[in-house]
């Protein structure tokens, strides 16, 4: 589930983007998001199957025989896009961010 060579987007659902632990501690599992918002529907519901991935990679316990590293880390969910999420994506984007800390995990949003 995690890309070995070839450049990963937030369009391919069953592939993690990339792993890695920074210095803070945090295991941090990244999502590169490269899509307008010109369809916000439809890149809201690309968002979310990623998520929804990562989620199913971080809870079977899968995140931890691909990448030993992390164990004994906080995970951190990091979803960086090219473009900043329009106002009608910030109701949807609050609730996976709830819904995701939830769980236990950390998350952050940030653009380019």
């Amino acid at each position: 589930m995690i890309s070995e060579s070839e450049p990963v987007t937030v369009e391919q659902h069953d592939v993690v983007d990339t792993v890695h632990v920074e210095p803070s501690g945090n295991a941090v599992l990244t999502i590169a998001d490269h899509l307008p918002w010109d369809k916000v529907n439809e890149h809201l519901y690309c968002l979310q199957e990623k998520l929804n991935a990562y989620l199913s990679f971080i809870e079977s316990g899968e995140i931890y025989q691909k990448w030993p590293d992390a164990v004994g880390h906080p995970i951190l969910i990091d979803v960086v896009m090219k473009y900043p999420a329009p106002g009608g994506a910030a109701g949807f984007l609050e609730k996976v961010s709830a819904a995701i800390q939830a769980a236990g995990f950390k998350f952050n949003i940030r653009s380019l």
